[in-house]
């Protein structure tokens, strides 16, 4: 209990300047933006960092089909589906999905996994996950 009333006491009278992030000082500077709207506009900068560029994600996955064994490269296209255009079956999907998580660092739950059979359901997907790296 001292403690609490220590810790408030000395609260009320200490000052400290905190560093805004560029995003929260911008939206501070307009007056018409009420605060909880900053703060959502923070936080949602700062989530939007950490998902992967598309692009990016796009270049990889190609990359990661074109080195599966049971895959001719010169067949593989942004839009090609796994058993359609690669000739992949249930199994070799599998495993494909298994080198997307590997490439990407993050596990790929098994009900989402079963949805992706094409390459663009595959970027799709990662360049979403916000634990994609």
């Amino acid at each position: 209990m001292a403690m609490a009333a220590a810790r408030r006491a000395l609260l009320t009278h200490l000052r400290v300047p905190v560093a805004r992030p560029a995003a929260a000082a911008a939206a501070a500077a307009v007056g018409s933006i009420p605060v909880a709207s900053r703060r959502l506009l923070s936080t949602t900068e700062e989530t939007k960092g950490s998902f992967l560029d598309k692009g990016e994600v796009a270049d990889r996955v190609v990359s990661v089909v074109k080195n599966f064994q049971k895959v001719e490269p010169a067949k593989v296209t942004p839009t090609a589906h796994f058993q359609k255009d690669l000739g992949l079956d249930s199994l070799d999907t599998v495993e494909v999905v298994m080198a997307f998580e590997e490439e990407f660092g993050f596990e790929i739950p098994d009900n989402e996994a079963e949805k992706i059979d094409s390459i663009k359901t595959a970027v799709d997907f990662i360049a979403s996950h916000p634990q994609a790296k």
